[in-house]
């Protein structure tokens, strides 16, 4: 009986273990188990890349908006300048996790016969507060098309560092484990253009 016994315990057991393999009625939510996280990673990853995409050109746009804000005045003050980056500033939105860097430089290139490229003025926002940024008659550089005798530009430059929301919290603190890899992407973009309305962009109190 002992013997007998055994064997028809071990054949129950076989028989269940059958019956569980070929049991498919948990199938469909164990599928439904591993396929969930991807689907949601997938759909973040998307909804991220297309807002990142459209806020880099909305810097893009910070640039030529402002660029051509400045080159359509004649004379400027401290307090215009200052103005037109809180509009550049204000393209950005609805983003609103970092704030952009706005550099804006009047350029000159002497009509000498070997032409110097000089700082006219120069205004910047950084971390939404406004200070004057390279000092007058300092030595920049341009593009070597652009070195051209007796010419006046100005040049507008655009940063940001990117904040991905699935880093990003309203308390600063890391989330999810995707700050050190995803912290922040840097975007910019800078632009050149020549005053409009005069040769020259006067800013007496930069």
């Amino acid at each position: 009986m002992g013997r007998a016994g055994a064997h028809l315990r071990t054949a129950r057991i076989c028989s269940k273990a059958i019956r569980f393999c070929h049991d498919r009625r948990g199938v469909a939510a164990v599928e439904f188990a591993f396929i969930v996280p991807v689907l949601l990673v997938m759909y973040f990853l998307t909804m991220e890349a297309s807002q990142a995409i459209e806020t880099s050109k909305k810097v893009s746009r910070i640039g030529s908006m402002v660029a051509d804000l400045v080159t359509q005045q004649q004379t400027i003050t401290p307090a215009e300048l200052d103005g037109i980056m809180q509009i550049g500033n204000s393209t950005l939105q609805p983003y609103n996790r970092s704030t952009p860097e706005i550099i804006i430089t009047a350029i000159e290139v002497t009509n000498e016969t070997t032409p110097r490229v000089l700082v006219a003025w120069s205004r910047k926002m950084v971390g939404g507060a406004f200070s004057a940024d390279a000092a007058k008659n300092s030595v920049t550089t341009v593009a070597p098309m652009l070195n051209v005798r007796g010419t006046f530009l100005i040049r507008v430059e655009s940063n940001l560092a990117y904040q991905p929301i699935i880093t990003w919290s309203a308390d600063s603190e890391k989330r999810l484990g995707f700050s050190s890899a995803f912290n922040s992407i840097s975007m910019g973009e800078t632009y050149f253009l020549r005053p409009r309305r005069s040769p020259t962009i006067t800013c007496d109190t930069c």
